[in-house]
């Protein structure tokens, strides 16, 4: 029970905190950005702020809910390396820090899975 409500803490505040702090304001500012949001992969700047909307907004709502919890956790690793290992590759490692935080509690859902109190759980069941 312990481990559930754990994994259940984690999931929904790493979820909300990049859905609320980078995600929803990618969203909300999608046009504006979609001609100026960093290129770092060669792929267009509204490609690449299309793949970190959905990564960030999406993906953290589906974490959040504990629903395809794993592949859920996929996009949000790759984005933590990305910003870890590109955009943020020649920085301190201060500058990292959050990006690391993420990368590790998202690489922990991947590994545990969603916990019990999770709709991951829910539809097992049914």
């Amino acid at each position: 029970m312990k481990l559930n409500l754990g994994l259940l803490i984690l999931r929904v505040s790493v979820g909300l905190i990049m859905f609320l702090q980078h995600g929803l304001p990618k969203l909300s500012k999608f046009t504006v950005l979609s001609s100026s949001f960093p290129d770092i992969m060669g792929i267009g700047s509204q490609v690449s702020l299309s793949l970190a909307v959905f990564s960030e907004f999406f993906c953290s709502i589906f974490l959040i809910a504990g629903l395809l919890t794993r592949w859920a956790a996929i996009p949000l690793i790759c984005t933590m390396l990305v910003a870890i290992l590109v955009v943020h590759g020649n920085d301190p490692f201060k500058v990292k820090e959050l990006a690391v935080m993420y990368l590790v509690s998202y690489i922990v859902i991947l590994i545990t899975g969603p916990g019990e109190y999770a709709v991951d759980k829910f539809l097992k069941k049914s």
